[in-house]
Order: C-alpha cells, then structure tokens, then sequence
C-alpha cells in the first residue's frame, strides 16, 4: 500500500483524531455503491487500522509502565515509612 495514501501528519496524530478519520472512512464507503471505486478507501482504513492498534499498544504500555512505576514508589515510601 502506498504511503501516499495517508496525510504526512498521521503520525501526530491523536487516538481520537485517528479514529474519527477511520470513521469517516467508514461512512463514505458505506455509502459507496460501486465497490470498484473503493478500493483505495480500503486500504486507507487498513493501513490507518494498523496505526491506530500501534499507537493504541504504545499507549497501553506507557500507561501499565506509569502505573507500575508509581507503585513501586508508594511501596517504596511506605516501605521507608515503617522502617523509621
């Protein structure tokens, strides 16, 4: 699939903006009669499919390393706490 296919700014793109361009996609082939005619909407939305599971999975591990992170340092505190 060609990358021409795609804004050169979709990678800066937010999850929401990203989603609500797959979505628009969407209704303008749902509204599409000739199928012919589609194709390259197609591959638009895989390959904008793809992106978004990327940076959904990217988001997700920042949010699980954050998250454990912060934890490790209340138990930390805690820790340091109960041995004073």
């Amino acid at each position: 699939m060609k990358e021409k296919n795609l804004p050169e700014d979709i990678n800066s793109k937010s999850l929401n903006d990203l989603t609500e361009l797959a979505q628009n996609i969407i209704q303008k082939l749902e509204s599409e009669k000739n199928l012919e005619n589609s194709i390259n909407e197609y591959q638009k939305l895989i390959k904008l499919n793809n992106l978004i599971e990327k940076k959904f999975q990217n988001n997700s591990k920042n949010i699980s390393n954050n998250t454990k992170d912060k934890i490790v340092s209340i138990l930390k505190e805690k820790n340091e706490k109960k041995n004073k």
